[in-house]
């Protein structure tokens, strides 16, 4: 028996108001598992700013982001 037989069987054996709550926290682990999923970091921003390696410095560079943070 798959584990999805045995879910469904057992849900099946549940009374009626309990069937509602075993699909809900169902959903509820699925969405759950979705979020997780969206939070993959990822590096697309590495090397973005190379076209400023010989012309400025990394202080130069701080003292920018910090006047775009104010």
């Amino acid at each position: 028996m798959t584990s999805a037989e045995t879910v469904h069987r057992m849900i099946d054996e549940l009374p009626p108001e309990l069937r509602q709550e075993a699909v809900h926290y169902i959903e509820e682990l699925a969405r759950r598992k979705k979020k997780t999923a969206k939070k993959k970091f990822s590096l697309t921003w590495a090397g973005g700013l190379a076209h400023l390696k010989n012309s400025t410095t990394s202080v130069e560079l701080q003292h920018k982001a910090r006047e775009w943070r104010d």
